[in-house]
């Protein structure tokens, strides 16, 4: 008996069904069945079942004689199921990563409930993801599992059947089947919530809705959108078969009438003509169903009343209003646009203030915070301010600004030194005297600059002439070896000084602490004693979404309890040893936390050589990196530690200990000398005494041997000392 049984009906979704089937067959929780349903479909449906079922023994093929409909083919495979839990699927919809395994774990956790409601995203044709917007009410916060009184905002989450996971003995004892017609999930749904014992959330987007811009059921015209009424009679039916369900009818009136609502205003869903009906009908209903003391807003007492054209009326009303309030937001803003642009105008007038610096960072921290400590260290007659917008935390100490503001653009204009990581404003004109810092995105491996001309996917969107305007007003780039420089002079040609001083972001990993090192690993919650594996990867401009290429549970828990993963990318949930740090503002406090690091072409790896510190390089799919974005070196003929090309190899290096052995220390050391001259931990005071003391021979640096970066708490690990895996590893175990 499989774990889930997974229902896909399928019905002229021939373009889509490959993906959906494979979403759930590439799932890493592999105890299941896909029970996959051919709707009597006239296009090649049936086919491709087929040819997955003679793949794979877990798919069971289910052929319909004639077309039924989305809810009997449903039940069609209903009547085959044997997992212990029921999951439907719409065969244009997929699974998302590890969706399987996460709800098996929460089912463990929460004593295997009647139902799991889990959440979903609807994804565009061009890409874009939306989850949903009542995401809130699956919080997995207070006791669970629990009955519907006790959460019943469940009530206003999509009602559809493919966000939940069901006992399938609680399905069958009841007999809970789909009715036919459109909105056959209604009277589905509210029946299980309203029956189940126990029930339980996962906080967890497990199902891609798609978002087809032809062709689905509920975008088509047609008078089977009539069919709702129906389905609201079998729901209140059901309640009054039982009595102690009677307390939820006010609630389920109020979502019938909103439904009914939702449809009427739906243009793409009646035919011409048919609203008036469709309203006498709703009267009908509401009338029908009416609970006495239900409170009702406006559109549920036009609805019940059947008053079509006072209801047309109102939404007319409502829109010429809405138009109205954008025209007065739209003309507010052109105001005070207009105002800013004059105060601003007014301020390029007035004398600079030499005592001033203002400091931006794209996201969290980097050079730009690291210039401003310093700033104020070794400059203390200036007075500092960093740019960010609300709710993005900004480093202690200096003043903050929000873009946009009177006071954002009197700084820009009078402060004479602006410094940031990227671009202040497009309409910002540098004065005589202002002095522009510009940091890069550090050591380039992957091609920048104008090296992208060549390269049309990695550059989309990218205005070339724009850059070079910008780099037309910057006196001073850093860099952080004669690599970057070079790189940097070529691709974006300018009148700036380069200062090949050094990064001053990475000044911190020369200057930490073991206790600083200890404080950060205890906030990350990484457990003592472990190996703490920092995966950072890059972005990939040939692939649409950033899926990680690795799958992190399966590692870690090949290579047992001994190491963690902090992921700056998409981490399974419910991981204990897959640390979700993707949304961590500061990589260098990372980058301390950690004992190694796990990355491909990601520019921290020249940050993190400087620690001193493993890396494993993974260049499984290097050639379309290579191929999208091009590479300045080979980094597998130049790494600075071990080189996987494979998952399977990854573990394989990390369980030997090959990724902290000797020709790993080998390879990094000659790569530090190459690209890690100057990380001394005394890069910003360089830049400083440049910049603003004006000494034009800023202090030497201090020689790779005589360094002492923060040290790593793998080395004083006992369990570190002999890296084996708690199980054998055969590396030639297919992914």
């Amino acid at each position: 008996m499989p774990r889930f049984s997974v229902i896909v009906p399928a019905y002229k979704v021939q373009a889509y069904l490959p993906e959906c089937l494979d979403s759930v067959l590439s799932q890493s929780f592999p105890d299941l069945e896909l029970i996959a349903v051919d709707d009597r479909s006239p296009d090649a449906c049936g086919a491709i079942i087929d040819e997955y079922a003679a793949r794979d023994t877990r798919v069971k093929p289910v052929h319909l004689a004639v077309n039924q409909g989305l809810g009997r083919a449903r039940n069609a495979g209903l009547a085959e199921a044997a997992g212990d839990y029921l999951v439907f699927l719409d065969g244009d919809d997929t699974l998302t990563p590890d969706a399987l395994r996460a709800v098996a774990d929460r089912l463990k956790e929460t004593g295997d409930p009647d139902v799991l409601v889990f959440d979903y995203a609807r994804t565009y044709w061009d890409g874009t993801r939306v989850r949903n917007r009542l995401a809130a009410e699956l919080t997995e916060q207070g006791p669970a599992p629990f009955r519907l009184e006790d959460r019943p905002g469940l009530l206003r989450v999509l009602m559809v059947a493919w966000n939940k996971a069901y006992r399938r003995e609680f399905v069958t004892e009841h007999g809970f089947t789909f009715p036919p017609g459109y909105y056959e999930d209604t009277p589905w749904t509210f029946p299980v919530l309203l029956t189940a014992e126990s029930l339980a959330t996962l906080d967890r987007v497990c199902v891609h809705y798609r978002q087809r811009r032809r062709g689905s059921i509920l975008g088509t015209t047609s008078r089977s959108h009539f069919d709702l009424f129906e389905q609201y009679d079998r729901v209140f039916a059901y309640v009054a078969e039982r009595p102690e369900l009677a307390r939820w009818s006010p609630e389920l009136f109020r979502r019938m009438v909103d439904h009914i609502a939702v449809v009427f205003t739906r243009r793409d869903r009646l035919p011409r003509g048919s609203h008036g009906e469709f309203l006498r009908r709703a009267r009908a209903h509401c009338r029908r169903h009416r609970v006495p003391g239900a409170r009702l807003r406006l559109r549920h007492g036009l609805v019940r009343f059947g008053l079509h054209r006072t209801f047309r009326a109102l939404r007319l009303a409502a829109a010429v209003r809405r138009r109205a309030l954008r025209a007065a937001l739209r003309l507010a803003r052109a105001l005070r646009t207009g105002a800013l642009r004059l105060h601003y105008g007014v301020q390029l007038r007035l004398p600079l203030r030499s005592d001033r610096a203002v400091f931006a960072a794209r996201e969290g921290y980097g050079d730009p915070a690291a210039l401003e400590e310093a700033f104020r260290t070794h400059a203390p007659r200036l007075r500092t301010a960093w740019v960010a917008p609300p709710g993005r935390a900004v480093p202690p100490g200096p003043r903050r600004l929000t873009p946009g503001t009177a006071a954002y653009w009197t700084a820009l204009a009078r402060s004479r030194y602006l410094v940031s990581d990227a671009r202040f404003e497009r309409r910002l004109r540098k004065r005589p005297g202002q002095v522009v810092v510009r940091a890069l995105e550090g050591t380039p491996l992957g091609h920048a600059g104008l090296d992208l001309l060549e390269r049309p996917a990695a550059a989309r969107g990218l205005d070339f002439a724009e850059l070079l305007r910008d780099a037309d007003q910057w006196d001073y780039v850093l860099s952080g070896n004669r690599h970057a420089t070079l790189t940097w002079e070529r691709v974006l040609p300018g009148g700036y000084t380069t200062l090949e001083y050094g990064l001053p972001r990475n000044d911190v990993l020369q200057r930490a602490t073991a206790a600083d090192v200890a404080r950060l690993r205890g906030s990350l919650g990484i457990p003592e004693g472990a190996v703490a594996v920092l995966y950072a990867p890059a972005h990939r401009d040939h692939r649409r979404t950033q899926q990680p290429l690795l799958d992190l549970e399966r590692i870690v828990r090949r290579l047992g309890p001994r190491f963690v993963v902090l992921a700056r990318a998409h981490a399974p949930a419910g991981s204990t040893r897959v640390i979700d740090v993707s949304g961590h503002p500061d990589l260098a406090e990372l980058c301390l936390a950690s004992d190694a690091l796990l990355t491909d072409y990601a520019p921290v790896l020249f940050d993190y050589a400087g620690l001193d510190r493993p890396i494993v390089v993974h260049t499984e799919d290097w050639a379309a990196y290579e191929a999208c974005r091009g590479a300045y070196f080979d980094l597998r003929r130049f790494p600075p530690g071990a080189v996987a090309r494979s998952e399977d190899e990854l573990i394989d290096i990390f369980a030997s200990g090959h990724w902290r052995g000797s020709r790993s220390a080998q390879l990094r050391a000659a790569f530090r000398e190459r690209f890690c001259p100057w990380d001394d931990g005394h890069a910003a005071e360089r830049v400083v005494r440049r910049v603003v003391l004006g000494e034009t021979e800023p202090p030497s640096a201090v020689p790779l041997a005589d360094r002492t970066p923060a040290p790593s708490a793998c080395a004083r690990s006992p369990l570190a000392t002999v890296p084996q895996p708690s199980e054998p590893v055969p590396v030639t175990e297919s992914r």
